[in-house]
């Protein structure tokens, strides 16, 4: 009973549920769009955007078929937007700062409803925030794969993964070891995720890229070392 009521209270309304999915694939039919795809590529790329984590996230729980074909209104919603990008892809163009936005907050959406479902099937916290993560950034890989490019995510940039990364661990703390209510930690880090995404998109931060500490400190010794006069003749 006591699981039960947890998934209750776990539960994403269907509408939020639906308007992050639309967001999600919205951003991935407008980019193929913008690159001149066919409307295959098109509708491909929203499904990318809009299911793709949650694809990634259903099969590594492994919990029976995947929500994103089972649930009637997901694949529809997702064709509807790409329609939408399809033939409005030069109005979507100028609502760029819009878009920056609700991506945002899609991406801490996506972050929460993965770690709550990691967290109901009794993962231990590391692989919940692993499986928040993914559920966050998996559509943008798929979607960067089917462009035959280098994934977004691991390229310095405004924060993406590093947001949900971050997101999916306050997550785990909160209604882990301290015990909070579900739905308050919920909110609570949808908008720290959203938060983190916008400001490093508005401010220019770029997810930190890996350093050479031994090096780093050799050249700070070597520039705080005091240089000897020269000789004269």
């Amino acid at each position: 009973m006591e699981i039960l009521s947890a998934a209750e209270a776990l539960r994403v309304p269907g509408a939020v549920d639906l308007a992050a999915i639309v967001v999600g694939a919205l951003t991935g039919g407008l980019l193929a769009a913008r690159e001149g795809f066919a409307v295959s590529g098109v509708l491909l790329l929203a499904v990318s955007g809009g299911l793709g984590g949650g694809l990634i996230r259903d099969v590594l729980l492994a919990q029976g078929p995947p929500v994103a074909l089972t649930n009637p209104a997901y694949l529809p919603t997702v064709a509807a937007a790409a329609a939408v990008t399809f033939y409005f892809s030069g109005w979507l163009s100028r609502l760029t700062s819009l878009l920056v936005v609700l991506d945002a907050v899609t991406l801490g959406f996506f972050t929460v409803i993965g770690a709550q479902k990691a967290q109901l099937a009794g993962l231990p916290s590391a692989s919940v925030v692993f499986i928040g993560t993914v559920t966050a950034v998996g559509g943008a890989v798929i979607r960067d794969v089917l462009l035959a490019q280098r994934a977004d995510i691991i390229q310095p940039g405004p924060y993406n993964a590093v947001a949900a990364l971050l997101g999916a661990a306050a997550l785990t703390v909160l209604a882990g070891p301290l015990g909070l209510p579900p739905l308050p930690v919920a909110a609570l880090v949808i908008v720290l995720v959203a938060a983190l995404r916008v400001l490093s998109v508005w401010r220019g931060w770029e997810a930190p890229v890996a350093v050479d500490l031994p090096e780093r400190a050799r050249s700070r010794l070597l520039r705080r070392q005091p240089r000897r006069p020269r000789r004269r003749r």
